[in-house]
């Protein structure tokens, strides 16, 4: 449970109020109704940590409240020493235990987050976060989003502007509609009676150690010790209406995370029609703005462009958050490089349609706004009734974009996602749709195990085509919601053969994380899907998502079940959990492969996105020993709500080596590699036609969490298959270290003819290099290639030509490959600590 700060009231900007202010006992119109639904989000558990595992803690964070323990310990005995030495101390002994309780106290309730009155410093280890509370309109200002500080500076030339005076030169926390700011809001709400004009005012704060959970979305966690959270109370007095603003510092990863709830107390219904839960007004300064974007087979892709005067955004329309864009975005100075300048980075907490703002004023202002897409809002808030936002991260690095994407890395692991394979090793899968297609039956997948084993493959993966009794799924227009096994491929089900495979094939060479030499078995499914040719659709056709008698559109001969209905969440459990009931399955690869159309409401796509949320949450709950994978016709929901509940998801359906290594190294930009699923497929590739050896294919699929292959055993050529061997004891010394690892961009795809990337352990003693050579060049010169991380004074040898140097000698003059005059050349090298 979270552990509640009382506040003193200290000097602060502007007129003091009353402690029973401060304290939430407002005069004025604060309800029962709305206490009782802040205390229950507020109260809610703090998120101890992963499903089998303990939670990370910040080093510098705990190292920092041990050192002043002790001191308080340390003075404690210096008490008692005193004491029974008959020393005459200058205060009774009750009086000195008194302060060295206080003391001690103190060192417990040490919090990132310290409040002066109403003016906020939010502390991380190399960032701060500043806002106070306007003396005059009691409205929220920001002051400062950057390196280290606990000054309030005043703007000079905020006093300066004459009859210019108003909201739209003030930096603000939670901008309304309304008012004389006419930027973009963070937040529009409509009322009963028509009107959308909202004033939120200050009310009360309270610091809470550790984090409370947001009711049915995912987001960050952490204990006392890893998180500090704020919250803020904001009231309208005209609309009886109340806003809890949230905000939780881990300090050890420079990240603030956002969220809000309002509550309706109200004699009449409200539309919230826009939601931003990350808003924040920065200073007039030159900015960059980097994105990911794409389709379906080329995601990821890094774009750069200005901040110019007016609105600079993206946004997912889709019902699903990221092929076309992902819901990040880094906002950085032109000069800002991998290792050097300032970096923000935004991302939502979030796995349906979603808008990303930037809008520059002509004062040189800039607002960040990130949240649900306006156009697929329009929230219903009953009178009585609270609606939580999804959490949004904002992180900050002062040692440019490697710096902030390794922030994002660590947080996503160690206190996002709750599955328990998060930061384990992950088996090795070989994924029969390549080699088999629609066309699996039980001898055939027992066929397939076998020589699966024979190449120290661990995982056999049954992909689409295995389910369906009146409507077979022997094609993509058949069975979608039909789960039950097709009795013509599996006449005595599932159970006998798969318990054939994962208790009689063994595995050659099996690696020594695993815990068994047995193979094992996972399953494709679709369940938020359901074909037209169905059992499902046929008893229940009102359980698709339609909008009245409009047609009902197609896409992959498919349409999308209506999540959002208790009865199909229902359904989709008992389903799923009747599977993985049945047999021996430890794996599940969860697809999704079409977005929404013919929505009934604007606002069913965000109820469709919850029901998606308690599905997850029950299933990873109910079989915590069962690896999910995500994936959406690739990477169509790679985004931080799936990874909360799934450690992993599957990158892109492109698996060419050449695209492959842009969309891995866009991604990483914001998602940890250990998130990443990435396969050797077989060449000439499907897409592409690029016929690239099985040597760079495994040296770019290597650098991910997930590895496996796509492709047919029996296709392999004897080249091929001679070179598996080595590639999975490749494996087996790489997958830790990029599970667990730093990850630096040493050079892109983008920018080089020679990409380069680098893992290193989290004690500096080894590190892993892959180097790349894109396209054969004529006498080339490939520049070095530098590394960074290690530990500068310590000696190091490379396994590449067996030389040993320090570590600033590897950082300052590193490693000169040479390659063969060739395209697509790599090399993967160890520089591990003498």
């Amino acid at each position: 449970m979270p552990t509640w700060h009382i506040l003193s009231q200290l000097p602060k900007r502007g007129p003091q109020r009353s402690s029973a202010e401060n304290s939430g006992d407002e005069p004025g119109r604060r309800t029962s109704s709305e206490e009782a639904a802040e205390q229950a989000w507020l109260t809610a558990p703090a998120g101890g940590g992963k499903r089998g595992s303990a939670t990370q803690h910040g080093t510098k964070y705990i190292a920092g409240r041990v050192a002043v323990t002790i001191a308080g310990c340390a003075f404690f005995v210096c008490i008692f020493l005193f004491d029974t030495a008959g020393i005459m101390w200058p205060t009774t002994t009750a009086t000195t235990f008194v302060a060295g309780a206080v003391l001690v106290g103190g060192v417990l309730g040490q919090s990132a987050i310290n409040a002066q009155g109403t003016n906020f410093t939010l502390t991380a280890d190399n960032a701060s976060y500043l806002f106070h509370v306007d003396p005059e309109t009691l409205d929220l200002t920001s002051d400062h989003f950057g390196g280290p500080s606990t000054d309030f500076v005043t703007p000079g030339w905020i006093s300066t502007q004459g009859w210019l005076d108003g909201l739209s030169i003030k930096r603000r926390e939670f901008p309304n509609i309304g008012s004389s700011d006419v930027r973009l809001p963070a937040i529009h709400i409509q009322h009963s009676n028509g009107t959308t004009v909202t004033e939120f005012r200050y009310q009360s704060h309270r610091i809470v150690e550790g984090k409370p959970e947001l009711p049915g979305l995912p987001a960050t966690y952490g204990q006392a010790g890893d998180v500090s959270t704020l919250i803020v109370q904001l009231y309208d007095n005209v609309s009886d209406i109340g806003a809890a603003l949230s905000y939780s510092v881990f300090p050890a990863y420079n990240a603030i995370a956002r969220s809000f709830q309002i509550t309706n107390n109200g004699s009449g219904e409200i539309i919230i029609e826009r939601a931003a839960s990350f808003s924040l007004d920065l200073p007039n300064l030159d900015l960059e703005m980097l994105e990911l974007h794409g389709d379906w087979s080329h995601e990821g892709n890094r774009i750069k462009r200005k901040v110019d005067f007016g609105e600079t955004g993206f946004r997912s329309s889709l019902g699903y958050s990221s092929h076309l864009y992902n819901p990040f975005f880094a906002l950085m100075s032109p000069s800002t490089t991998e290792t050097t300048g300032e970096a923000w980075g935004f991302n939502l907490i979030y796995t349906g349609s979603f808008a990303a703002t930037v809008e520059r004023i002509s004062s040189g202002l800039v607002r960040v706004l990130l949240g649900m897409n306006p156009l697929h809002s329009s929230l219903h808030v009953q009178p009585g009734e609270s609606w939580t936002s999804p959490e949004a991260v904002g992180v900050y690095s002062s040692t440019g974009l490697g710096g902030m994407s390794r922030s994002f890395h660590d947080l996503y692991r160690n206190h996002l996602s709750r599955a328990k394979q998060t930061n384990q090793t992950r088996p090795v899968l070989l994924n029969s749709w390549e080699g088999l297609g629609f066309g699996i039956n039980d001898t055939a997948m027992v066929t397939l195990a076998g020589e699966a084993a024979n190449l120290g493959i661990e995982l056999l993966v049954m992909d689409d085509g295995w389910f369906g009794v009146e409507y077979p799924r022997n094609n993509d227009t058949l069975g979608l919601g039909d789960w039950t096994p097709n009795p013509a491929k599996f006449p005595v089900g599932l159970n006998p053969f798969i318990t054939e495979i994962t208790s009689n094939i063994t595995v050659a060479n099996a690696s020594s994380s695993s815990s068994s030499s047995s193979m094992r078995f996972g399953l494709w499914v679709e369940p938020e899907m359901i074909s037209p040719n169905s059992t499902l659709y046929h008893e229940h056709p009102d359980w698709a998502l339609h909008s009245g008698s409009y047609p009902r559109s197609l896409t992959r001969s498919q349409l999308v079940l209506n999540v959002g209905l208790p009865e199909v969440q229902d359904f989709i459990i008992t389903s799923v959990s009747r599977i993985l009931n049945s047999a021996p399955i430890s794996y599940v690869k969860w697809d999704n492969n079409r977005g929404m159309h013919e929505l009934p409401t604007p606002s069913a796509e965000h109820t469709y996105i919850l029901g998606l949320y308690n599905i997850l949450n029950n299933l990873t709950t109910t079989f915590p020993d069962v690896l999910f994978e995500g994936c959406a016709s690739g990477g169509g929901r790679f985004d931080p709500g799936i990874l909360h509940y799934w450690p992993q998801s599957w990158t892109s359906d492109n698996t060419d080596a050449s695209d492959r290594l842009t969309i891995q190294l866009g991604m990483s930009v914001v998602y940890p590699p250990s998130a990443m699923g990435c396969h050797i497929s077989a060449v000439p590739n499907g897409l592409t036609h690029r016929n690239i050896s099985i040597e760079y294919r495994a040296d770019v699929a290597l650098m991910c969490g997930s590895f496996g292959f796509e492709l047919n055993p029996d296709e392999l050529s004897a080249e091929e298959t001679a070179a598996i061997p080595g590639i999975m004891e490749q494996w087996r010394q790489l997958n830790p270290l990029v599970i667990a690892g730093d990850f630096y961009r040493l050079a892109i795809p983008q920018e080089s003819n020679w990409p380069a990337v680098q893992f290193v352990s989290k004690d500096k003693s080894e590190s892993a290099v892959f180097m790349y050579q894109q396209q054969a060049k004529i006498k080339p010169s490939p520049p070095p290639v530098r590394l960074v991380g290690l530990d500068a004074g310590a000696r190091y040898t490379n396994d590449w030509d067996n030389a040993t140097y320090t570590g600033a000698t590897y950082m300052s003059q590193g490693l000169s490959p040479r390659w063969k005059t060739e395209d697509y050349q790599s090399k993967v090298v160890w520089v591990r600590k003498v």
